[in-house]
């Protein structure tokens, strides 16, 4: 996790190439809240299928914003926001 002033961005990366719905439940991401990030916006990085995207933007639904990166673009791209602090 890096950490910045307006955001955080989580790196992960996939310890196996085959990964189920099923693996969700030993997924451990950190906490937006204890953590105390929940004031800030999340951007995700990491090679993973959509629904565990789906899932990390739904478990990061407390923060200000979620983003994910896209390396073609150099660039991340909000998802979900829940500020009027920033415009997309």
């Amino acid at each position: 996790m890096k950490n910045y002033k307006d955001f955080v961005v989580l790196e992960f990366e996939l310890r196996s190439d085959l990964i189920t719905s099923d693996d969700l439940k030993d997924i451990k991401p950190p906490d937006p809240v204890k953590n105390k990030f929940s004031s800030k916006g999340v951007v995700l990085s990491g090679r993973g299928p959509i629904w565990l995207y789906g899932y990390l933007i739904y478990f990061y639904h407390p923060t200000k914003f979620v983003a994910v990166y896209g390396p073609r673009l150099n660039s991340a791209v909000v998802v979900e926001i829940h500020t009027k602090e920033i415009k997309v």
